[in-house]
């Protein structure tokens, strides 16, 4: 299992952080030379452990982005060149970054088409507890999806919002949006519900939750309710949202949170495994798994 901070799935700094970034803007060299030959292990372990999990269980779009991208099991991948191979699709960047960044630079990055990745890899003993991003999960679970033309303009509309966002003092709608699509969202496509969110597909054991366990709910995606849903940080989702097509994310990039915002502020929030009489309904969960983790906790 692998979880992720209380942010809107990557930025935002941690509490008592008090590291102090390299330049203004938070990024930084890769050093791509310094990596150890331990580094480059794990990375080969961990990718070698989803590419077993996955066929079957990502998307299309997330398959063909990773087979034109210089992502291979044996090497960490280098900026340089995703970055070559992204600009020439999308006119997409990666950048690096020490980990966690401030909201105002992470949406500023999004809104210029530059992804910040965390230029760290996690150590053996975290290969399924990850507390911040590293350059597994951000290179490996979101890079390949960049590739796709309606993903890529979304991601870049979601740091405009996110700006926006701020000053309204609504980003804490805006981040459910992301978490329960860029982080942790499913398609339906005609060969049945497959990932498409980086939380999701750089995670070995919520790759099999997500689509195999009875016990979450899978729900289509509605824009208001989304908003208003909170999620798990600490653990499995107990709900994900299908979007019947990525090309669904890129109706929402054109359209205005504004009104939706306004509709949601005062309305009280649902958990995150809440089943409303109104949700389209793609598998009604038990809730095994969390209710049995929730009575361990209090016996």
């Amino acid at each position: 299992m692998q979880t992720l901070p209380d942010t809107s799935s990557k930025h935002g700094l941690a509490a008592g952080d008090t590291a102090q970034p390299e330049r203004a803007d938070w990024t930084m060299d890769q050093g791509w030379e310094h990596y150890s030959a331990e580094e480059h292990g794990i990375w080969k372990t961990l990718f070698e452990r989803q590419r077993r999990l996955l066929p079957g269980r990502a998307c299309d779009a997330f398959v063909e982005g990773m087979a034109r991208l210089p992502i291979g099991a044996d090497q960490i991948p280098d900026f340089r060149r995703l970055s070559d191979t992204l600009m020439q699709r999308t006119g997409w960047q990666v950048v690096a970054v020490p980990g966690l960044v401030p909201d105002d630079v992470f949406f500023e990055h999004l809104a210029n088409r530059r992804f910040p990745a965390g230029q760290f890899i996690r150590g053996r003993h975290q290969l399924d507890y990850l507390e911040e991003p590293d350059v597994f999960h951000d290179v490996f679970g979101h890079v390949p999806m960049l590739m796709n033309p309606a993903i890529a303009d979304y991601i870049q509309a979601y740091g405009v919002g996110g700006l926006r966002a701020q000053k309204l003092g609504v980003l804490d709608k805006l981040a459910r949006v992301y978490w329960y699509t860029v982080e942790f969202g499913l398609v339906q496509q005609q060969d049945g519900l497959r990932i498409y969110g980086a939380g999701i597909a750089s995670s070995a054991a919520e790759s099999v939750f997500a689509l195999d366990d009875a016990s979450p709910n899978r729900l289509g995606f509605e824009l208001e309710r989304v908003m208003r849903t909170q999620y798990r940080i600490d653990d499995f989702q107990e709900s994900y949202f299908v979007i019947d097509d990525l090309d669904e994310l890129l109706a929402l990039a054109k359209i205005d949170f504004a009104a939706s915002y306004a509709r949601v502020q005062d309305q009280p929030d649902h958990t995150p495994g809440t089943v409303l009489p109104t949700d389209r309904m793609f598998t009604r969960g038990s809730g095994h798994y969390h209710h049995a983790k929730r009575q361990g906790a209090a016996a």
